[in-house]
């Protein structure tokens, strides 16, 4: 029985064979799928964030250079006196067990008073022989170089430097030793032709030293570093690496090979006390993230280095502690997007490091992952393959999200028990893909055909403008008219993408599901669907029933739109599924309504140059990465609803002569939060500032808004811009207007 329901069914298990085919051949790397893979950092993402502990590492310390310490201190960079004596208080007077410096000394400073002396000695006083004597005596006395090189002798301390490979092989600095000779490197290790480094007499004194080169994924996250390289025959060490050993009395390392072949591929490296730490063929490791970063984030104690200098710390209250020095003042904070954060210090990735190393807890991604994915979607696609079609459709339900959710809890027991990253993503979409198309070609295609024929038929035809001409038939006409109107454009953003990775139905069902919240939200608030275009809507108001206040009603339908798509991410992000987002263009102005068209076929719809105004905002919510552009016209007229919004820019678009002033909504009437007032009240001082050129009081004014918000992309995006005029200034009669030739 089973077989002849196998047979009767056999479109729908050879569907499913060949989705398993179309996951074999990515997990080969025959047919590789960059979403998958993106989908698996997501979900490794999300592992970390559901594990991480989020509790105070007491053993790992930040010494930071932060706002007090620069108003206390002054600004940076310090006389090397200065952070001699931070040196000496650190290694000294608190007894730290090492202390790494997250910065690179790679210029001379002999500081002011040598300086001084000398331009005396030149000017005032070069005839003075006893002056230059006595020079030639204690002058060496103020080299505050090297002082610096005294308190780094005294204490254990490890400089930081970094490899370069896109600087023409340039190398400055004195490059530390190695901490190993191999010859060849391993296969795969990351390499490197350049080097910068700390100038000769520090590098020598100091007992350690380490690189704080970091390697991002393609999305730009850092999930991994590097804890040692291959340069010239030799290996060198991290500075979270260095330091630890530092701590520890400096034990040799011993590096676990995946072969006894020369430059055999990088496996593990063993630290004292027989701890092995994991490592992937480039000599990285993954990074198990404590928690958030940040002085606030909870995982480490961060001290204010002007606390430490000025002697507010008891004697030995850091005893036995590794200190790292680095920065979170804005302008010198060294920032990384990371899975826990997009602002994420990076002084802080150090200091997770060596808390693990300590711990023993690093997760890998094991050589024999492949094999295993190859295993796992075999054993998932026979399942899927042979039961789906055999089971009715709660049993089929229940097959599909039990396969999913048993995948998930297999892997999260693995990554908890053994630190083991293995990939889920192909297996998990398959699981889902395969449960969709079976769904959609055993009960949902032929039993809703004509149904879904005729609401697709209808929904070209606006029922407002039915019904309100069944009412008062009179008082319409169809006849194109010029007036003045709100016109609205919805793109779904990425979801050319999205639709790579998706079986037509499943993503036609999606697509639907979409359109159809968004549309109930524009006929919530009394707007026209003109038309759909693809992954697009475009609605307008004021027509064909009058509205005074059409700009508001436009306005806040995207506001309800925007919330329509915070609820359906978070119902898919609830099934592992990625979200959607969308942008909005919305102006208002002159343009012609009526029923348009050919002699075959006709349409309810508006157009004019303020239409294509709109199309073009729609496409800037793209450049400055909001959800919705709306030009100073449509924010004039709905101003009566006190929406907050924040101008983003003045901008001349495709096809218009004239800039347009256009902005971007930040919160509905009456839920702006204090920081959010501050923050556009600054905004709204640094603009002017960008558009009279005065660059310098802009960027000063752009890193505040960088520090209080960080994740808003226009800041980054106006400092981006500000760091182009400075290679390239702006003509004559510049006013900052934002030009777009292109679509």
């Amino acid at each position: 029985m089973p077989w002849q329901q196998l047979r009767r069914h056999a479109k729908r298990s050879l569907a499913t064979a060949v989705l398993v085919l179309l996951a074999l051949l990515h997990a080969t790397g025959l047919l590789p799928v960059a979403a998958l893979d993106r989908l698996d950092e997501a979900l490794y993402d999300l592992r970390l964030l559901a594990t991480m502990p989020r509790t105070l590492d007491e053993r790992v310390v930040i010494i930071d250079i932060d706002e007090p310490s620069l108003a206390r201190l002054g600004q940076w960079p310090w006389e090397r006196a200065r952070i001699a004596e931070l040196v000496r208080e650190l290694t000294g007077r608190q007894q730290v067990a090492a202390l790494g410096l997250d910065v690179v000394f790679a210029e001379p400073d002999r500081g002011a008073g040598l300086a001084q002396l000398e331009r005396l000695a030149r000017e005032d006083l070069r005839g003075d022989a006893g002056f230059t004597a006595w020079l030639a005596r204690h002058g060496a006395g103020l080299d505050q170089d090297a002082a610096l090189a005294r308190a780094l002798a005294q204490g254990p301390t490890a400089l930081a430097y970094y490899f370069t490979s896109d600087r023409a092989a340039r190398r400055a600095g004195q490059l530390p030793r190695p901490v190993a000779r191999l010859e060849p490197i391993p296969s795969g290790m990351l390499r490197w032709d350049g080097w910068g480094a700390n100038i000769a007499p520090l590098a020598s004194a100091a007992r350690g030293a380490g690189f704080f080169n970091a390697v991002a994924d393609p999305d730009g996250k850092l999930r991994a570093v590097p804890l040692l390289v291959g340069f010239d025959g030799g290996l060198y060490e991290s500075l979270a690496l260095a330091t630890l050993r530092l701590g520890q009395g400096s034990p040799p390392l011993r590096l676990h090979l995946a072969g006894p072949q020369p430059g055999a591929a990088l496996q593990a490296l063993a630290l004292g006390g027989g701890n092995s730490v994991p490592l992937d063929a480039r000599g990285t490791a993954l990074v198990p993230y404590r928690g958030a970063g940040g002085p606030q984030g909870g995982s480490f104690r961060y001290i204010s280095a002007a606390d430490v200098l000025e002697g507010r710390l008891p004697a030995a209250s850091l005893q036995g502690r590794y200190a790292l020095l680095g920065f979170t003042a804005p302008g010198l904070m060294d920032l990384r997007i990371t899975p826990v954060g997009e602002a994420y210090p990076g002084v802080e990735v150090h200091a997770n490091m060596i808390s693990a190393l300590l711990d023993g807890r690093v997760p890998t991604r094991p050589d024999y992952a492949r094999g295993f994915e190859l295993l796992q979607l075999l054993a998932v696609g026979a399942l899927l393959a042979i039961g789906l079609p055999l089971l009715p459709v709660a049993g089929a339900l229940a097959l599909g999200l039990g396969v999913a959710a048993t995948l998930v809890a297999l892997h999260t027991a693995l990554y908890l028990g053994a630190g083991l990253v293995l990939p889920l993503a192909t297996a998990l979409v398959l699981t889902l893909a395969a449960l969709a198309l079976n769904m959609a070609l055993g009960y949902f295609v032929e039993s809703r055909a004509k149904r879904q024929l005729a609401a697709q038929f209808s929904a070209y035809v606006p029922p407002e403008l039915v019904r309100q001409m069944l009412r008062n038939p009179e008082r319409y006409t169809m006849q194109a008219r010029t007036e003045e109107l709100t016109v609205m454009f919805c793109d779904l953003r990425g979801f050319t993408r999205l639709s790579e990775t998706m079986a037509p139905q499943a993503l036609q069902a999606l697509l639907n599901e979409v359109l159809s919240r968004l549309t109930h939200v524009i006929r919530a608030h009394g707007g026209t669907i003109d038309k759909y275009m693809g992954d697009c809507v475009m609605a307008f108001w004021g027509a064909p029933v009058p509205m005074a206040d059409h700009a508001r009603r436009a306005v806040d339908a995207a506001l309800g739109m925007c919330a329509a798509l915070a609820q359906l991410n978070a119902e898919r992000a609830a099934a592992g599924a990625p979200p959607v987002a969308a942008g909005i263009g919305l102006n208002t102005g002159p343009m012609s309504v009526g029923n348009m068209g050919s002699d075959v076929r006709r349409a309810y719809t508006v157009i004019g140059d303020a239409v294509n105004l709109a199309s073009r905002l729609q496409d800037l919510s793209r450049v400055y990465q909001v959800e919705v552009v709306a030009s100073d016209t449509t924010v004039q007229q709905a101003a009566g609803a006190d929406h907050i919004w924040q101008e983003l820019d003045r901008v001349r678009v495709k096809g218009k002569t004239q800039a347009v002033r256009i902005h971007t909504l930040r919160a509905a009437a009456g839920a702006a939060a204090p920081d959010l007032a501050e923050e556009l009240a600054l905004w709204r001082q640094a603009l002017p500032l960008w558009r009279s050129a005065r660059f310098d009081e802009f960027s000063t004014k752009v890193n505040i808004l960088l520090h209080k918000n960080a994740n808003f992309y226009l800041y980054r995006l106006y400092a981006e811009r500000v760091a182009s005029h400075v290679h390239a200034p702006p003509q004559p009669g510049w006013d900052g207007t934002a030009d777009f030739d292109t679509k």
